[in-house]
């Protein structure tokens, strides 16, 4: 099975085919997708401007499309790195038990889910290093109110997600589930009280 760098040299080699480079595109999705698989691919072919079912796209595109994937795992890798050192720092000083940003942590290993949206069609506009890098600083910092991406704070309560957590806050401006640690415990009652306004 190849893995994200042999699949992204796929996608730029100009030899391959056009199919094969899209396909190859798509694939690297399966190692690395923050928003969930369709939700991130909808969101790379707007950013790049193809359609999502469009057979034979721009390869230029298709490699825009790729380095701002690319971006983003470059992000998330050296959060994840910095995450593995300061989990041996603790466990040397005595920490075992780890904290509930690490319990985030554990369900997003890998990069997959990290800003899931639960519509795959209703996600963050910026490009994904830069919602990557506002939500490890929002993980990294005081809980807070409202979205760590986009800063709104409507959010409102799933318990229908697709995903683990299986419930969380959904921000109803960029669709990400937010997690958890990020949010005040009034900011979480806040999110339960809309959910039983909207009866979702």
């Amino acid at each position: 099975m190849a893995g994200f760098r042999s699949l992204a040299r796929q996608v730029r080699d100009p030899r391959n085919d056009l199919a094969l480079r899209r396909y190859s595109l798509r694939k690297c999705l399966e190692r690395f997708a923050p928003y969930g698989h369709r939700a991130t691919w909808d969101h790379l072919c707007s950013r790049a401007g193809f359609g999502p079912e469009d057979r034979s796209p721009d390869p230029l595109r298709l490699v825009a499309a790729l380095d701002e994937l690319e971006d983003a795992r470059a992000v998330w890798l050296a959060y994840e790195s910095e995450f593995a050192a300061r989990r041996r720092r603790e466990k040397h000083g005595g920490l075992r038990r780890p904290g509930s940003v690490d319990d985030w942590h554990r369900l997003t290993w890998g990069g997959f889910g990290v800003a899931w949206c639960h519509d795959p069609q209703l996600h963050p506009r910026a490009p994904l290093g830069e919602v990557l890098r506002r939500l490890i600083a929002a993980l990294e910092r005081k809980a807070g109110d409202g979205c760590p991406v986009c800063g709104d704070e409507e959010l409102v309560w799933r318990h229908d997600l697709a995903h683990a957590p299986s419930a969380g806050a959904v921000c109803q401006r960029c669709g990400i589930v937010v997690p958890r640690p990020v949010l005040t415990t009034a900011a979480v009652a806040r999110a339960r009280r809309a959910r039983a306004l909207v009866g979702v």
